[in-house]
C-alpha cells in the first residue's frame, strides 16, 4: 500500500508537535504542506511546501537537527527532505532569485549514490503567479486578521499569528499590592476583566524606574491572553520606532500600519521615548486613533506624567489623557516587606522577620533595588557557605544601604514644624483650612514621607484621619512649590535642620 505525502507528513507533524511549543508549532508548521513524495536508488524524498524563503531561513536555524532527525525516524535512514518555496515575483526584485538552499537530512555524509550526486543540490523553487498570490496563505490564529507586516514573527511574512513579546512571569497574583500603587493596580484589573469596554482608554501609567510599571501593564496583557480570544502585543516605544524606521526603508509602511491596527489590546512600555522623534509620533497618531475608534484598548506606561514628557506632540499628549492616568509611588514599608518575603518564598529561603525588616528599612528606593539587595545576600551567603543573620546583611548590603542614625517620630514631626509657624500641634491635625494652618499641616506631611518609614495611610491617621490621597495630595503640593519659590525652599531647610537636631 502505497503512502501518500500528506500522511508521511501528518507523522512527521505529530513527533515535532511533541517536541516545540503549542506557539511555535502553531507559527512554523501549521502552515506547511507536503506537496510530493519521491523514491529515487532507494532514497525516499519527501518535499514540503513554504510559504516563503523566510520560513526556510527560520527553520534552518532554529529546527534543522528537529526536522533531519524526524524524517528519518518515519521514512528511515535514507530519508531527505526537500523544500518547495513559493517567491514572488516582487522577492526576485529584491536579490531573492536563486536563494534557494538545501536541507539534507544528513549534512555531514558525502552523497550514498550516484542518482543523489546528480540530484540538484537545492530545494525546488517556483515563482507564484498573480493568481497564486490572492490565494490564501498560511493559516492565521482565530484571533489574527488577515493583512499587515507583523514584525515579531519573521521579516516579510504577512498573516503570520501574532507573538504578545510578554514575559509570562509578570502576572496579577505575583504583583504586591499596596497604598503606592493601589489605585494603578485596581484600574489594571478592571481593564484586564474588559479590555476597550472600559473608560479607561487609554490607560497610562507613570513612575519612576523599578516601580513595577512594565510588570502591571505586561499583567494585564498576560490575563487577556490567557482568554484566548483577542490578540495581544507587548512592545516598547524604542521597538516601535525601530520596526516603524526598517518598514520606511523596505517600503512597507501600509503593512506596518495595517499589523498595528489590527491588535486587539497594545502595550507600549516608556513612551517618554517618542520624545524628538516626529514622523514615528506621526505615526503612532494614527494608530491610536484607529484603535480608540474601533473600541481597541490601548495600555501605556511612562516615567513622568504625560504634560511633563518634553518633545511630544500636544495632539499626542491630550490623547495619553483622554482615559485613565496612574501613577506609582515609591513602596511604603509594609509594602517592602510584602515584596521581600515574596521574593524570599519564591527562592526557597526563610529568612527570619528581623533581616527582612532590616531591608526594608533601609531599601527604600525602588522594588528593583530592594530584590536586588535580597538577591545580593542570598548570593553571598550561597557562595561563602554562610548562614543567613543580621550581621552578615549588614556587612554585604553596607555599601548599598545606609542605616537610620535619626529616630523620628511623626509627633516629634508635626511639633517641630507647629513651633517654626507658632501654631499649636492641635490644629494641624483638626479640620480647619485656614491657610497657614494647611502650609504647616502639609509641610509636616512631606516631612513625616520623607523621613520615616510610616506607610501612607498611617501619616494620614496621625492627622486627624485623614486617608492616603490627602498625604499624597500634599507631598506633591510641597513639591510643587519647592520646584517654583527659592524662598520656600529655605524655608524647607530650616525647618528640616530643626528636625535633624531635634532627633539626633
Amino acid at each position: 500500500m502505497d503512502t501518500s505525502p500528506d500522511d508521511v507528513w501528518n507523522a512527521c507533524l505529530e513527533i515535532i508537535r511533541d517536541n516545540v511549543t503549542r506557539q511555535s508549532f502553531k507559527t512554523w508548521f501549521e502552515p506547511l504542506r507536503a506537496v510530493s513524495l519521491t523514491s529515487d536508488d532507494g532514497i525516499q524524498k519527501l518535499t514540503v511546501q513554504l510559504p516563503s524563503r523566510f520560513y526556510y531561513e527560520w527553520l534552518e536555524e532554529h529546527y534543522h537537527s528537529l526536522l533531519r532527525k524526524t524524517v528519518v525516524k518515519v521514512l528511515g535512514a535514507d530519508a531527505r527532505l526537500f523544500y518547495d518555496i513559493v517567491i514572488e515575483r516582487d522577492d526576485v526584485q529584491r536579490g531573492y532569485e536563486g536563494a534557494s538552499m538545501h536541507l539534507p537530512a544528513r549534512p555531514e555524509d558525502e552523497p550514498s549514490s550516484d542518482a543523489e550526486r546528480s540530484s540538484p543540490p537545492f530545494p525546488t523553487t517556483r515563482y507564484a503567479e498573480p493568481d497564486e498570490r490572492s490565494s490564501p496563505r498560511p493559516p492565521l490564529d482565530a484571533s489574527t486578521p488577515d493583512g499587515g507586516l507583523n514584525p515579531f514573527v519573521v521579516p516579510g511574512v504577512r498573516t503570520t499569528r501574532i507573538e504578545s513579546q510578554l514575559n509570562g512571569s509578570y502576572t496579577f497574583d505575583r504583583f504586591i499590592e499596596g497604598d503606592c500603587n493601589r489605585l494603578a493596580r485596581s484600574a489594571s484589573w478592571a481593564i484586564a476583566q474588559q479590555p476597550g469596554a472600559t473608560s479607561f482608554n487609554p490607560f497610562l501609567i507613570y513612575g519612576g524606574v523599578g516601580l513595577g510599571k512594565t510588570h502591571l501593564i505586561q499583567a494585564i496583557g498576560n490575563y487577556v491572553r490567557q482568554q484566548g480570544n483577542k490578540s495581544v502585543l507587548y512592545v516598547s516605544s524604542e521597538r516601535f520606532t525601530s520596526d516603524f524606521v526598517q518598514s520606511i526603508q523596505h517600503n512597507r509602511v501600509n503593512d506596518f500600519s495595517t499589523f498595528y491596527r489590527n491588535i486587539d489590546l497594545l502595550v507600549i512600555d516608556d513612551v517618554q521615548f517618542f520624545s524628538g522623534k516626529e514622523k514615528t509620533q506621526e505615526e503612532f497618531f494614527h494608530v491610536f486613533n484607529a484603535l480608540h475608534q474601533a473600541g481597541k484598548q490601548i495600555v501605556l506606561s511612562g516615567d513622568r506624567p504625560p504634560r511633563e514628557i518634553e518633545g511630544i506632540e500636544e495632539r499626542l499628549l491630550s490623547r495619553f489623557q483622554w482615559g485613565l492616568t496612574a501613577d506609582l509611588q515609591q513602596p511604603e514599608l509594609e509594602t517592602r516587606i510584602a515584596i521581600l518575603n515574596r521574593k524570599a518564598e519564591d527562592d526557597g529561603i526563610d529568612l527570619s522577620h528581623e533581616i527582612i525588616e532590616f531591608i526594608a528599612h533601609n531599601v527604600k528606593s525602588n522594588i528593583r533595588e530592594l530584590e536586588g539587595a535580597l538577591i545580593r545576600l542570598l548570593a553571598h551567603a550561597t557562595l561563602h557557605k554562610r548562614e543567613i543573620d543580621l550581621p552578615l546583611a549588614k556587612d554585604v548590603l553596607r555599601d548599598l544601604i545606609k542605616e537610620t542614625r535619626i529616630n523620628l517620630t511623626i509627633e516629634e514631626i508635626q511639633r517641630v514644624t507647629c513651633e517654626y509657624f507658632d501654631i499649636s500641634e492641635d490644629l494641624v491635625r483638626a479640620k480647619t483650612r485656614k491657610r497657614e494652618i494647611v502650609q504647616a499641616r502639609q509641610i509636616a506631611m512631606y516631612f513625616s514621607k520623607q523621613m520615616t518609614q510610616h506607610s501612607l495611610k498611617t501619616i494620614g491617621l496621625h492627622f486627624g484621619g485623614r486617608d492616603h490621597s490627602t498625604v499624597i495630595h500634599s507631598c506633591q503640593s510641597v513639591e510643587n512649590q519647592l520646584e517654583t519659590d527659592p524662598k520656600f525652599g529655605e524655608m524647607l531647610d530650616e525647618i528640616r535642620h530643626k528636625i535633624e537636631l531635634r532627633s539626633r
